[in-house]
């Protein structure tokens, strides 16, 4: 069984009079410690479909496993606690809370975690040394590069070591250099053994996956 299993996803939304077909029967798998790129077009469907598969967006028809779990027939408070113990996010504006320091950022993910504080902060900066970011752990994000504020939201990502790790257009904001540096640390973590699912619109970041989907018009290629 595949990690991820999406069957005959649809995706529509109301636009005024007019509705508007997303996705339109989506079928993909996804194996256990695969690196795997979505690319498409502005408007082929790609955030749609990382969000549906984050359980975040809850699809118009079919169904979305993850290791055996249809998650979309879980309660919304159910959903909830399997996407904080299964899913990591990397988001393109990184969403760091800027009066936080580095390491209290990535510990956020942990909050509703039964870990005593200090354990909480051990795995943050543990997080962070594994992203290179070890000695910058207690700097505001202000006081971070863009490079090294990504390096914070991909921390805060794998804090709690989840079995996918979601990423959406994680170098959108990034110069060239710094983001070849982020698609190494992903191509590292995944050797490491992390399954990444990451939309990008850089063909370029799709030398880093094991294979790439294809997205256009709500449709897989």
């Amino acid at each position: 069984m595949a990690l991820i299993e999406v069957r005959e996803v649809s995706k529509s939304y109301a636009s005024g009079d007019e509705t508007v077909d997303a996705l339109r029967g989506v079928d993909i798998s996804i194996e256990q410690g695969e690196f795997v790129t979505i690319m498409g077009q502005s408007g082929s469907g790609k955030s749609t479909l990382l969000s549906i598969l984050g359980g975040l967006n809850h699809p118009s028809h079919g169904t979305v496993k993850m290791a055996g779990v249809d998650i979309y027939a879980l309660s919304g408070e159910k959903r909830a606690d399997f996407r904080s113990q299964k899913l990591g996010f990397v988001f393109q504006s990184f969403n760091l809370i800027p009066y936080l320091t580095a390491v209290e950022n990535v510990m956020l993910p942990l909050a509703i975690c039964a870990m005593k504080s200090k354990e909480k902060e051990v795995a943050a900066r543990e997080a962070l040394c594994r992203v290179g970011l070890g000695g910058k752990t207690d700097r505001l994000p202000n006081q971070l590069s863009g490079g090294e504020q990504e390096r914070v939201a991909i921390a805060r990502a794998i804090v709690n070591r989840p079995e996918i790790v979601f990423a959406d257009e994680p170098t959108g904001n990034l110069d060239s250099k710094t983001s070849l540096e982020m698609m190494n640390l992903f191509r590292a973590l995944n050797q490491a053994g992390q399954t990444v699912v990451m939309v990008t619109h850089n063909p370029e970041n799709c030398d880093y996956s094991d294979r790439t989907i294809h997205l256009k018009d709500g449709l897989v290629e």
